[in-house]
């Protein structure tokens, strides 16, 4: 039983002073809006000038750098800015580890973060949908017909603002997600040598 106890102590130590190593909430925020004009400045230079998709970058890098970013799997000030809408997060926390590869890694942490949010998104639509229909005698609502509406929302996007903007803003969400977790490479390396827990 003290042993057990021992090896819970030392396993909290030990994950209390990794936290401790990362940059602060305030460093990944300062870093964000640093590298805002850079992002819109370089995207404006490889779309040759296209100042549309290089401002939907640099507001989805933004975005992602300071609401959408990895630490989204703790009680963190990420998580806090959700405000109401942090219930939203609940699942998330509960299936990733905090600091998972599958969570801070930069090859899918991004990705999962969309595909489970837009799921989410899915879910909890079509369930308001299926209140309000219920509430007032409406009829029940249809699966199918909710993705039909998914896909004219994609359809009216895709002509009015642009063709490449959904890739667009995965494209801003992961550069500014990406930032966060460079920021914990670079703060991880400086204090322990290792970096290989967020690729």
């Amino acid at each position: 039983m003290l042993a057990a106890n021992f090896l819970t102590n030392e396993q909290t130590q030990i994950q209390n002073l990794k936290f401790n190593r990362m940059p602060s909430g305030k460093t990944h925020d300062a870093i964000t809006f640093l590298l805002a004009a850079p992002t819109f400045a370089a995207v404006w230079k490889l779309t040759e000038q296209n100042v549309s998709i290089a401002s939907i970058v640099t507001i989805a890098f933004v975005f992602g750098g300071l609401m959408f970013g990895p630490d989204l799997d703790t009680c963190s000030t990420q998580y806090t800015r959700w405000s109401i809408f942090r219930f939203l997060w609940y699942p998330y926390q509960a299936f990733f580890a905090h600091r998972s590869r599958w969570s801070h890694g930069l090859l899918f942490g991004t990705l999962f973060r969309v595909v489970y949010f837009m799921g989410v998104l899915t879910l909890f639509g079509f369930l308001l949908i299926c209140i309000y229909r219920t509430a007032f005698g409406g009829n029940a609502a249809n699966l199918m017909e909710f993705t039909k509406t998914w896909t004219l929302i994609g359809e009216f996007v895709r002509a009015r603002i642009g063709e490449h903007t959904f890739l667009s803003v995965f494209i801003g969400l992961w550069l500014g997600a990406a930032s966060h977790t460079f920021t914990d490479i670079a703060g991880s390396f400086v204090k322990t040598g290792r970096s290989g827990e967020f690729i």
